[in-house]
């Protein structure tokens, strides 16, 4: 079973028990895929789902955190829920110390030697970590790791 078939049966599920936020974020995610769908002109695949449902997941977030400084937790409360109902299909986040590991692993494989090297590490650790990690966090590892490298070395 696909994951889109997936967010598909849990909707149905969803409309089924009359759960209304469950039923509605599960068919705005399904909207957006089968948006990303046609402007591709192609099927998607699970990793192009995982990014779809992470963007989501990432815009809700935002929303809620924007909405508690806001002073509006109601609003607030509503962008966690759907947000975890979302992340209910992504992949197990990675642990610190095996995104730092993955790092590393491509500093070296790369043979970045400091700062200016940033995109090529990038380009080698983030479709390894797509879904599993954030974007931003990320970065600021492989910046912090890259500075050190450069002045030690």
């Amino acid at each position: 079973m696909t994951l889109m078939q997936r967010i598909e049966a849990a909707m149905r599920e969803a409309m089924k028990a009359r759960d209304e936020r469950r039923t509605q974020t599960l068919r705005m995610a399904i909207a957006a895929a089968q948006n990303r769908r046609i402007e591709l002109r192609r099927d998607l695949t699970d990793d192009d789902v995982v990014e779809i449902v992470g963007k989501q997941v990432k815009q809700r977030r935002e929303s809620e955190e924007l909405f508690r400084t806001g002073a509006r937790p109601e609003l607030a409360e509503r962008e966690a829920a759907e947000a975890a109902i979302l992340g209910e299909f992504l992949p197990e986040p990675l642990a610190a110390d095996e995104i730092e590991r993955l790092v590393r692993a491509a500093i070296v494989d790369t043979g970045a030697a400091g700062p200016a090297d940033l995109g090529r590490v990038m380009g080698r650790v983030a479709p390894q970590v797509r879904g599993r990690a954030d974007g931003r966090a990320l970065s600021e590892l492989v910046r912090t790791l890259l500075s050190e490298r450069g002045s030690s070395g």
